[in-house]
């Protein structure tokens, strides 16, 4: 029952962290419904190796397109390299800036405490989701009737400094707020700022790779340093880490899957219908926040 439950979790995940509807709101919210603990050490492992399997996704699905935008030649490379590493400064001034703010007045009265202990809360996920669900339709209905931007050179498109500092930001903004889907967000910022959607599409998820890494890093570290899990025996890392492994392997092919799907309905006009999702996902996580879950 407990795997059944791992393949439920790992092609939620898979799917809904590459779809802009906010992997984290589905995942916390099937876990609740499944009644496991979103906190506990055999499920924070857990979602470390489905955000593993996920970027493994992203890298296999994306890995011809960076080959022939990102690394088409040397110039173009050290230009995507700059603004990637522009919008990435910007994810972490705002991304810190936000945790030092919901730590320090939002949670002042908590002990110890940490930017992880809002990340189960409903009414939270879903103001986030409604918002992002806005930004999706009002990034389709604003660029709707606007032509296709031409290309300046293989890699560029239309992003400059201030398009992917403005991306970074909006990044910045979805790191705390689970429900505030990041691709949802970031392409939609990107679309609004000019960029063709199949390039919006494509650096949204070069930023994701970039991110991704630390987030499991900072992810495993907060594992050992506050829940203290043992490397060996069946209730420790040992006996968490295969269930795992086979999540990972479930959330790549449901990302793989799922970027196809995001692809296909970017490209074909109907964007604004991953908006009306997230609309609707927000009205039923605050039913279940009314409902006491």
């Amino acid at each position: 029952m407990f795997l059944l439950k791992i393949l439920v979790l790992a092609a939620v995940q898979g799917a809904a962290e590459l779809l802009p509807v906010s992997s984290s709101a589905h995942v916390i919210v099937a876990e609740k419904l499944m009644g496991l603990n979103p906190t506990s050490p055999q499920m924070t492992l857990l979602l470390v190796m489905l955000h593993t399997g996920t970027m493994f996704a992203v890298i296999y699905y994306f890995w011809d397109s960076w080959k022939a935008g990102f690394f088409a030649s040397r110039k173009v490379f050290l230009n995507s390299l700059k603004l990637i590493v522009a919008a990435t400064f910007f994810t972490g001034v705002v991304g810190l800036a936000l945790k030092a703010i919901i730590e320090k007045i939002y949670l002042r009265n908590v002990p110890h405490a940490q930017i992880e202990m809002i990340f189960g809360n409903l009414d939270i996920i879903s103001v986030s989701l409604a918002a992002v669900g806005l930004m999706i339709i009002y990034s389709q209905w604003k660029t709707r009737n606007l032509p296709a931007p031409q290309e300046k050179e293989s890699g560029s498109d239309a992003t400059d400094l201030k398009g992917s500092s403005f991306i970074g930001l909006i990044q910045g903004i979805c790191l705390p707020f689970r429900g505030f889907s990041r691709s949802g967000a970031t392409i939609s910022a990107g679309m609004l700022m000019g960029m063709a959607k199949t390039r919006a599409e494509e650096f949204s998820f070069a930023l994701a790779v970039v991110l991704t890494p630390p987030v499991i890093a900072r992810e495993v570290w907060r594992m050992f340093k506050d829940q203290k899990i043992p490397l060996t025996g069946l209730s420790g890392m040992a006996g968490a880490f295969y269930p795992s492994l086979l999540g990972m392997v479930m959330s790549f092919v449901a990302g793989v899957l799922a970027l196809r799907w995001l692809s296909k309905w970017l490209s074909g006009g109907r964007w604004h219908l991953f908006g009306i999702y997230c609309l609707f996902a927000s009205a039923v996580v605050f039913v279940l926040h009314l409902k006491g879950f």
